[in-house]
Parts: C-alpha cells; structure tokens; sequence
C-alpha cells in the first residue's frame, strides 16, 4: 500500500456540480453528490454514490484490478437496450484509509462508451436546495367544502394555438 503524497498526489473534493453518466440513449447515474478525483498523470475520475446509478443495468464481473493506492477495484457490465460495456463501471469496495470517501462509489470508463458530463442543476431540478414553494395561495384557490373558491379566480395567462380569443370553439 502506497499513500498518496508529493510524488503522486490524489486529491477527492465534492463536485461543484451535478454530474450524470449517459449510454446507450439513457442516463444511468444523475448526482448532485459526487466526488471527483485527480490522481497524477490520470484524468479526473468522476465517483458516483451507489444509490444514484441505476444498479439494475450493472452487472458485477470476475475482474479485479490493485491500484497500490486505492486498493482493490471490482468491476461491473453495462447492458442497456442490448447495448453493453464489457467492463465499463469500476468500484472500490474496501478501498485503503487516504480514499475511504470512494467506498462503494462507482466510476465509469469514458473510453468504453460511457458520457460522464456536469449538468446545471438549476436547469433541471429549478427548486433542488431552495426553500420549499408556499402552498398557502393554492390552497385560496381551493373549494372551501361549499363550491367555490376560496380566492378570487386567476386570470389565463396563456391562450389557445390558433385562436385569438382562447377558449373551445
């Protein structure tokens, strides 16, 4: 066991962003929790946490790589839409001390067909880590238990395709 130091440095820091893997038309891991690792001479590698990644489209392999700093990595095949990657998804289960953030995360392997891209969060979860929206000016508009609203009626705010006025004709 090595530990990562001066000569080969391997630094972990949340993602900044959230982060998806796609293959095969799909999206098969969406997080806003990764972790990213850079490790000299190598790419940053993007970790997924386990319950982020459809697990149902993994399956586990024979394979077994040793990095002298991480430990030992099981690997795991892609099938989806009968596309697969042999090979494509790797994870360090009992991974060394300096990278026990990685326990149990998954990594896939560009190179074999898998897009791994950060995704503007904002963009497709708008209300992810704001304050929950206040109910209380739809539940005005509600029926008060007599038939009517509790507020006055909301104005349209948008119209019918192809008809002026709005409304079935």
């Amino acid at each position: 066991m090595l530990k990562p130091g001066p000569d080969h440095p391997i630094t972990l820091e949340p993602a900044r962003s959230r982060w998806r893997a796609f293959f095969a038309g799909h999206v098969i891991a969406d997080s806003d929790d990764a972790l990213i690792l850079s490790e000299a001479g190598h790419d940053p590698v993007v970790y997924f946490p386990r319950e982020d990644v459809g697990m149902e489209y993994m399956s586990r392999q024979d394979k077994v790589t040793h990095c002298p700093y991480k430990g030992d990595a099981s690997y795991y095949t892609i099938l989806m839409d009968g596309e697969f990657a042999e090979n494509a998804v790797w994870s360090y289960e009992a991974p060394y001390e300096a990278m026990e953030p990685i326990t149990g995360r998954l990594a896939f392997d560009r190179a074999k067909g898998v897009e791994v891209y950060p995704v503007d969060d904002a963009a497709v979860n708008p209300h992810h880590r704001s304050e929950p929206a206040s109910v209380d000016e739809v539940v005005r508009h509600t029926d008060s238990g007599d038939g009517r609203s509790q507020a006055e009626r909301w104005e349209p705010d948008a119209g019918t395709p192809g008809q002026e006025e709005g409304g079935v004709r």
